[in-house]
């Protein structure tokens, strides 16, 4: 299955307490660049995070977003200093007795200094990862979905300009197959319209034919462009991320019309070259979408 390296995905949960919401999303990269948004206090989940996502993505720069509402989740503990409040009370109580007044009231106790302190709940860290990583996975398998229509689509475009590609090579093969015979003839007559009543050297005509055939042949290169093609098509099948081998194969098929292009300077193959080179270059900019 081809795979874009362009992607969102998006899940939502509450779990234990906690609203947890985690987004992921990518762009193109030649490698694997991860980048995490999230709570300062929950930064210790950023490296099982990060593992939990480039276990699915090879190429391409992911940025993952994990937010945590605590809907039902104790987040903050109140404590009662109860010496404290003990010596509060002794010392108030001995005043009383000194001076005399009312006793020291709960209520006055408890908005005296430090009486309460409020702390943060500690939080049990394997619980919540495996409330975030339920949530990050299923963001994943969201944006997962993602990538594989839209591969869909990329392997959809790039088969249709193969099947261009070599419906143009075949064509370059028929016209070239009469090349070297329209050679000669052409060479012939014009050696005969120079030397005129003299007769033509047929050994030195077949001799600049031969050189002629071995300068300007292309049968390697439409053998091998036939066998890239090929290779291409079956890479596209693969369950494996292709994108760098794609990248490799497209250089060859480039580099395999150039040199047809070099040695043929007929009309009709130039031009057939032009449009190979349009459809290689249609092809390379697919693929850099490819993971």
């Amino acid at each position: 299955m081809i795979f874009s390296m362009t992607g969102y995905g998006r899940a939502q949960m509450e779990l234990n307490g906690r609203d947890i919401t985690v987004e992921l999303k990518s762009v193109n990269s030649r490698y694997f660049e991860y980048t995490c948004r999230m709570p300062r206090n929950f930064s210790f989940l950023e490296d099982r995070l990060k593992k939990l996502v480039s276990a699915s993505v090879s190429r391409g720069k992911a940025e993952l977003a994990l937010t945590v509402v605590n809907v039902a989740a104790e987040d903050v503990q109140i404590a009662a200093n109860l010496e404290l409040a003990r010596q509060y009370y002794n010392a108030a109580e001995e005043i009383r007795r000194d001076v005399g007044g009312q006793a020291l009231s709960i209520d006055a106790l408890c908005r005296l200094p430090d009486v309460f302190t409020a702390r943060r709940a500690e939080v049990d860290e394997e619980r919540l990862w495996q409330d975030v990583r339920q949530v990050a996975q299923q963001a994943i398998e969201n944006f997962l979905q993602m990538r594989a229509a839209e591969g869909g689509k990329l392997k959809e475009d790039i088969l249709a300009r193969l099947q261009t590609l070599e419906e143009h090579v075949a064509q370059v093969e028929r016209d070239s197959a009469g090349r070297v015979q329209r050679y000669t003839e052409r060479l012939y007559q014009k050696l005969s319209a120079i030397l005129q009543d003299r007769t033509v050297d047929d050994a030195r005509v077949l001799t600049e034919a031969a050189l002629f055939a071995d300068k300007t042949a292309v049968d390697e290169e439409t053998v091998r462009l036939h066998s890239h093609i090929a290779q291409y098509r079956s890479m596209l099948e693969l369950n494996e991320p292709v994108g760098r081998k794609l990248d490799f194969l497209t250089q060859e098929l480039n580099r395999e019309t150039n040199t047809i292009g070099s040695k043929c300077s007929e009309l009709d193959i130039t031009r057939l070259v032009v449009e190979m080179k349009g459809e290689i270059e249609k092809i390379r900019e697919q693929i850099q979408n490819i993971e």
